[in-house]
């Protein structure tokens, strides 16, 4: 496996063509080890990945000060290739609840300041807010983030589940790097008007949901039970005939996967990679045996053949169920 590297966008740094979404290692999808996912951390870091992604709402900071530990822990020379990209703006209380978001700027300085600490690095590669606040003007929380860059805190300027508007305003504000969205065999709406206009902009895109929370990987069960603070437990998606209808379009796959010698969830995410030099796929491993099955991915070459059969196999918009429940699909700028 050789390491590719992409560009995020016409602005934004040179990263690996894969990078590593560090979530699930402290919430949503269970119970994590602590020292698989440094361990993790360090592989995917030793492969070449050098974009590690998180947000400081992440099990209120928990994710932060793993990724910190992981690269406090790493060799020199790994840790100095690293670069973080950080979503901020989540509202939680002590209960683990959701309570919106906050964009204004001195949320932004106050958010960043906490995240810096907690990463244990002297500034931010990609700084995002992770939804849009319906309070706060783009243009506001955008220029608070140019601010950041001014000062040497924060490199690049972020998006995160935009609508193409918004996309369009805030690169009128500020030069914005990289645009994070959902994206995936079964979550392809980007392309109907978000992806074009990052095109016209020259805004890069890091997909995450590759592998649909697992759903499209190839190892989830139809009788498989998730815990009650398991997002997928409460996911339209996972639910009943839209799980059964899901899972029918991962045997399909599974099919084609077959032919060519090769897991479900690597020719999941080589489609992801076949889209464009412009998208860099997120992987959400949490151990070090899934991150190895995630990176084959970058040895799978689909020919026009294999994108047909795959198109087929599972056409666009043939999932069942939104991707979020109906209260997380209305903080969704990019779905209005």
């Amino acid at each position: 496996m050789t390491m590719r590297t992409r560009t995020l966008g016409t602005t934004g740094p040179r990263v690996s063509a894969l990078g590593l979404g560090c979530m699930g290692m402290s919430a949503l999808y269970g119970d994590a080890d602590r020292a698989e996912s440094v361990a993790t951390i360090h592989a995917a870091l030793d492969a070449g990945v050098t974009l590690l992604d998180t947000g400081d709402f992440y099990a209120m900071g928990h994710n932060e000060m793993l990724i910190g530990e992981a690269l406090r822990t790493a060799p020199a020379a790994l840790r100095e290739k690293a670069l973080t990209s950080v979503k901020f703006g989540a509202l939680r209380d002590p209960d683990g609840n959701w309570s919106g978001y906050d964009g204004r700027p001195a949320a932004v300085r106050n958010f960043a300041a906490y995240s810096l600490q907690r990463l244990g690095v002297d500034h931010i590669d990609v700084y995002r807010i992770a939804r849009l606040d319906p309070d706060v003007p783009i243009e506001e929380t955008v220029g608070a983030i140019s601010e950041l860059i001014e000062k040497g805190h924060v490199r690049h300027v972020g998006l995160s589940e935009v609508g193409a508007e918004t996309i369009r305003r805030a690169a009128a504000t500020a030069p914005v790097a990289d645009l994070q969205i959902e994206y995936s065999l079964i979550s392809r709406g980007v392309e109907r008007e978000i992806l074009p206009v990052t095109r016209e902009l020259g805004i890069g895109i890091t997909a995450y949901g590759v592998l649909s929370r697992g759903l499209i990987s190839g190892h989830f069960a139809r009788d498989r039970q998730l815990a009650p603070t398991d997002f997928r437990a409460h996911s339209p998606r996972f639910q009943g005939e839209n799980l059964q209808h899901n899972l029918n379009l991962v045997e399909a796959l599974r099919k084609i996967a077959e032919r060519k010698g090769v897991t479900v969830a690597r020719i999941a995410i080589a489609w992801v990679l076949s889209r464009g030099e412009d998208i860099v796929p997120l992987v959400g491993a949490r151990t070090r045996e899934r991150l190895d099955e995630s990176l084959g991915a970058l040895d799978v070459t689909l020919d026009e053949a294999d994108l047909t059969a795959i198109e087929e196999a599972v056409p666009a918009d043939a999932a069942a169920g939104d991707r979020y429940p109906a209260m997380q699909m209305a903080h969704l700028d990019s779905e209005r």
